[in-house]
């Protein structure tokens, strides 16, 4: 069965994409682009890590509208969503759990105490979106905590003048609305408008979101608002300030979200802030200064019966603060970055209790393409917890260039994750309690890869080992018992990754794209203690297989997206999405197919997925003087 439907994806890929622009132009434009870390801006062809951009290009050309849809199509990442529209969805990294992946916005940790769950709140339209950097491995010397298996960098758009934008969509998968949930067919509907205001020494950019859906199946109807400001301020020709804020608001049916069959009549409300001010200083052509201050704040309130508040409601209210501050100085042969962070949490909950920790952390990297053919990558992230002491993570990345095509590279590193609060103190009995007693997580990863690059077409191999100790999973000895956190002892994986890459424009506003990725994991978990059922451990990837294709015809635009998962401990499936558009001057006029096959399939909970879906979207955007 899995053969066969390889075939089937392989036989997709001539599936033609048309666009206004090359979706990536070349690969050349890929390799310009700087990564952006938090002390080192490294070119995409001179970083030694496991690194895939999506550019612009690629969010306006796939067949999604938001960021959890789009990250579907990005090779060893797990998308596991629970309904359309990114109602929820939790995000794993080559076989990592939701809580061991990390989520950023400009180097912005959005992270939760409370749970994973809310990684993905995200108040950003992928139309605000410069490009989004995916790292796959373990950060924790680049980021910090919690990026135990990789991490998403959203990097948003520079304004560079005046304009306005609008967005409509609606999609279906016309099918009647059951009949105890109202009449008609399920739908959805979306709606974005925004503008962005320039002048020399400011710019300014707001958007403003508003979702509606009737669900696709019984009590998944949702209701989402989100609003985005951000803006720079060059106070002279070294020094500049930026300022970034963010609301969400979530409202969504949760039938089989978390406790099938029971929770059939539950909902969910979501609201999230999120607030930022960092300054970028250059004190010399060798000296460069990066201070952030951001706060967030979530509110998360579950209503097991939604008509009957008495009972069954979890409410949970988050804050962080965290404070960094960044250097960067280069030397004639060797460039050094350092860093510290102060990160404070606190947890006010209802079946959570009240809670507070603090986070500092303190980074040092070196970096350096002295030795010829080489470009040499180290350093390390101390950290101190106010419930885990002091700990070191350190990292190596070695790449050789062997000429101007072939590149091999090399990396080591360690991470860590510190347990949730919902880890450590939920009292959510008969079905979860917490453990306050649980270890941190703490990963080693190794890795090898081989890439070539030579004109419009680039190639990649590689292998990782990684070894999770302290491995934290909720457990059960027998159904008489509530599944409980714990350290069930190593998660080890090995890994092999591939992809080939193909862009050429062979005309002018004509061009033929082709992605094809496959990753392999093999995870198996070493026990420390007896248990009969694991919640989450055995639902990783093993397989995954990508087939991805653009052609550029003009100002048509049709793109195919296609992707088969096997999980360990289920059977395989395959999704198919398409995209055909027109674009004209400031007009953009598309049609979504997902699901073209019409599949079945869970990707996580109880929540079947939707079968076909078909949208129909418009796009104005104006130049304004």
């Amino acid at each position: 069965m899995l053969t066969k439907k390889l075939l089937l994806a392989a036989s997709l890929l001539p599936s033609v994409l048309l666009a206004q622009n090359s979706l990536t132009d070349t690969t050349t434009t890929i390799n310009e682009v700087l990564i952006q870390e938090n002390r080192f801006q490294i070119p995409f062809n001179q970083h030694s890590r496991n690194i895939h951009v999506l550019t612009q290009k690629d969010l306006q050309h796939l067949p999604s509208v938001s960021i959890a849809e789009v990250l579907r199509y990005v090779p060893g990442l797990d998308i596991r969503q629970r309904g359309p529209f990114g109602t929820q969805a939790d995000i794993g990294i080559d076989g990592g759990s939701f809580e061991q992946s990390l989520v950023l916005i400009n180097g912005i940790k959005l992270s939760d105490p409370q749970t994973g769950h809310h990684m993905l709140n995200i108040p950003i339209p992928t139309e605000a979106i410069e490009r989004i950097e995916i790292l796959r491995g373990p950060t924790s010397r680049i980021y910090g905590i919690n990026g135990l298996t990789g991490a998403i960098n959203i990097v948003t758009k520079q304004v560079e003048g005046n304009s306005l934008f609008a967005h409509l969509y609606t999609g279906s998968n016309f099918k009647p609305v059951e009949e105890s949930d109202g009449d008609g067919i399920y739908y959805g509907t979306g709606v974005q408008v925004g503008g962005t205001f320039a002048k020399k020494s400011h710019q300014h950019q707001v958007y403003f979101t508003k979702e509606h859906s009737n669900g696709q199946r019984f009590n998944s109807a949702s209701d989402n608002e989100k609003i985005h400001y951000q803006n720079s301020i060059q106070l002279n020709g070294s020094n500049k300030i930026q300022m970034l804020a963010g609301y969400i608001h979530n409202q969504f049916g949760a039938n089989g979200f978390y406790a099938a069959p029971g929770d059939i009549n539950s909902e969910e409300i979501v609201e999230t802030f999120l607030g930022s001010i960092s300054s970028q200083h250059q004190l010399s052509d060798t000296w460069y200064l990066n201070p952030r201050i951001n706060y967030r704040y979530n509110e998360d309130d579950y209503r097991y019966f939604k008509d009957d508040l008495s009972k069954g409601r979890s409410q949970h209210y988050t804050h962080t603060l965290s404070t960094e501050l960044h250097a960067h100085k280069q030397f004639k042969y060797f460039g050094m970055g350092l860093g510290v962070e102060n990160r404070m949490e606190k947890i006010n909950s209802s079946n959570i209790g009240d809670h507070d920790r603090n986070n500092l952390g303190f980074f040092t990297e070196f970096r350096t393409d002295y030795f010829k053919q080489f470009i040499i990558s180290l350093g390390a992230y101390v950290n101190y917890n106010s419930d885990y002491d002091w700990q070191v993570f350190p990292g190596l990345d070695v790449s050789y260039l062997i000429d101007d095509n072939w590149k091999v590279s090399a990396s080591s590193g360690a991470s860590q994750r510190i347990p949730s609060f919902t880890d450590l103190y939920l009292n959510q009995r008969p079905g979860n309690i917490g453990n306050p007693n649980l270890k941190s997580e703490q990963a080693w990863q190794h890795e090898m890869s081989l890439s070539y690059h030579k004109g419009y077409f680039t190639a990649k191999a590689g292998y990782f080992y990684r070894d999770i100790s302290n491995f934290i999973d909720w457990v059960r000895s027998s159904t008489d018992v509530p599944f409980q956190a714990q350290n069930l002892g190593e998660n080890k994986t090995n890994g092999v990754f591939t992809s080939l890459g193909l862009h050429y424009p062979f005309a002018e506003q004509k061009s033929v794209q082709v992605n094809l990725a496959y990753t392999y994991l093999d995870p198996s978990i070493v026990k420390s203690m007896d248990y009969t059922t694991i919640k989450y451990g055995i639902q990783s990837l093993k397989h995954q297989f990508q087939a991805n294709a653009i052609v550029q015809l003009g100002p048509w635009v049709v793109s195919s997206a296609n992707r088969l998962l096997e999980r360990v401990s289920s059977n395989s499936y395959f999704i198919s999405d398409a995209r055909i558009g027109y674009n004209r001057k400031n007009l953009n006029i598309y049609l979504d197919v997902q699901n073209i096959f019409d599949a079945e399939y869970i990707e996580v909970g109880a929540v079947p997925m939707p079968t076909r879906w078909s949208s129909l979207g418009i796009k104005y955007q104006l130049q304004l003087k």
